[in-house]
């Protein structure tokens, strides 16, 4: 495995060997956002006949066609955006058809049953629910689908309130930076506006001003919940540098630009007045 910096196609390109099989990627990175660039990711690997596989969680259907940007296979989180309550536990594969199976070297034989367009989700299905018995139970696939009904609606209203509180916090002085692809100033704000449909998704970090306490902030919110999901209906709040990317150590947070001040969001569907008055009141208790 070697890791790329997929913000930049000319690094995958220079990490590629003989035996590359699979170039894995998120659309936009958790908790900087990052976004890759995927149309040319997308194309260098059809060159490669290599398979492109993209995490689309952050960025789901209608606000991104992983399709359009060449990708073989999609993996999202159905407990995040899909369903949006944060009530229920899936995940999903799909193959979108981009990808000639019969020109990848690891299917084993007896995969090779199906149709040939199917022989790689074949081989997924069959080692992932029969030796590991990731199987959805029904409960779950209907809470699911009661969920991805109102998924278009609820990521319109999930992009305007993240641009608006982005805007926001981006102009507020008890803030140092704000993390959002929406944001022009966002290194990959122009990359992001070509591959997004309707808005740049829900998810956005900030760095407090030094000397500011994050847990004082946190703990000042009162319409905010503080939790480690994200892609809820309820706009969610995480120190990161003490929970998700602890164990990182400081060293390797600092390389990956996490900030002992950083508090990533998860931007819900709430009255946008509302969030931007509990954002201002927390702030106005941090400091001087």
């Amino acid at each position: 495995i070697s890791y790329a910096d997929v913000t930049k196609v000319e690094d995958v390109k220079a990490l590629y060997q003989p035996n590359t099989r699979m170039v894995f990627t998120e659309t936009v990175a958790n908790p900087v956002t990052q976004v890759a660039d995927v149309r040319s990711i997308g194309q260098f690997c059809a060159e490669k006949n290599v398979v492109f596989f993209l995490d689309n969680t952050m960025t789901p259907p209608p606000l991104f066609d992983a399709k359009q940007t060449g990708a073989s296979l999609v993996v999202s989180s159905l407990t995040k955006y899909i369903s949006g309550h944060g009530n229920v536990l899936g995940g999903v594969v799909v193959d979108l058809g981009n990808y000639d199976w019969t020109g990848y070297p690891n299917i084993a034989d007896f995969y090779k049953v199906a149709e040939k367009t199917q022989w790689g989700l074949t081989q997924i299905k069959k080692k992932g629910l029969r030796d590991i018995g990731g199987t959805l139970a029904p409960g779950s696939a209907h809470a699911i689908a009661t969920g991805l009904e109102t998924l278009a609606m609820r990521m319109e209203r999930n992009c305007h309130n993240a641009m608006e509180l982005a805007t926001f916090l981006h102009n507020h002085p008890k803030i140092a930076h704000v993390y959002y692809p929406g944001l022009v100033g966002h290194e990959q704000h122009f990359l992001a506006r070509d591959i997004m449909n309707k808005g740049y998704g829900a998810i956005l970090s900030l760095d407090l001003v030094e000397g500011l306490d994050v847990n004082t902030f946190l703990n000042a919110l009162s319409l905010v919940i503080s939790a480690t999901h994200l892609g809820d209906n309820r706009t969610l709040a995480l120190p990161v540098a003490s929970t998700i990317f602890y164990e990182n150590g400081p060293e390797e947070r600092a390389k990956m630009g996490i900030s002992d001040g950083m508090i990533r969001l998860s931007v819900g569907i709430e009255d946008t007045e509302d969030l931007i008055k509990d954002f201002d009141q927390a702030l106005a208790q941090c400091g001087n």
